[in-house]
């Protein structure tokens, strides 16, 4: 059975593309609330259900007790930081080895990871310290 076509949910995702903070449910529902101000929240959370089942976007759970919504669905890696609590993508080379390196000592077949770096990022090292972003204390 084919979807019906939703305005509400393209607005969703439209919204999701054009982010790079991997906002929660109702950060994104702040925002739809501009176009379609009779929206619920629970429309919201159904239609990024929905996105995150069909593939098109994906969840995150960082930690933090909410989801968050990314519109990148290619493999990628986030940082989280442990100051302001925002995920940023980290562009770096792909670590899919690290699977191999997991299986040496496992009797299964692992399919994938999920991996979270996480620390201070570079916003917050200036506020708080004045150390530099990508530069160790020591």
């Amino acid at each position: 059975m084919a979807l019906k076509y939703s305005r509400q949910r393209e607005v969703i995702k439209e919204n999701l593309m054009h982010r790079e903070d991997h906002p929660t449910a109702d950060m994104v529902y702040m925002d739809v609330r501009e176009t379609f101000p009779n929206i619920s929240l629970g429309t919201v959370y159904r239609n990024l259900q929905l996105l995150t089942d069909l593939g098109e976007i994906q969840k995150l759970n960082v930690g933090d007790g909410v989801d968050h919504f990314d519109a990148k669905t290619f493999p990628h890696y986030h940082f989280i930081c442990s100051e302001c609590g925002s995920v940023i993508d980290l562009q770096m080379d792909n670590i899919d080895t690290i699977k191999d390196i997991a299986g040496v000592n496992f009797d299964g077949q692992i399919a994938g990871h999920i991996t979270y770096f996480y620390g201070v990022c570079g916003n917050c090292c200036k506020k708080t310290s004045g150390l530099q972003p990508g530069v160790s204390p020591v």
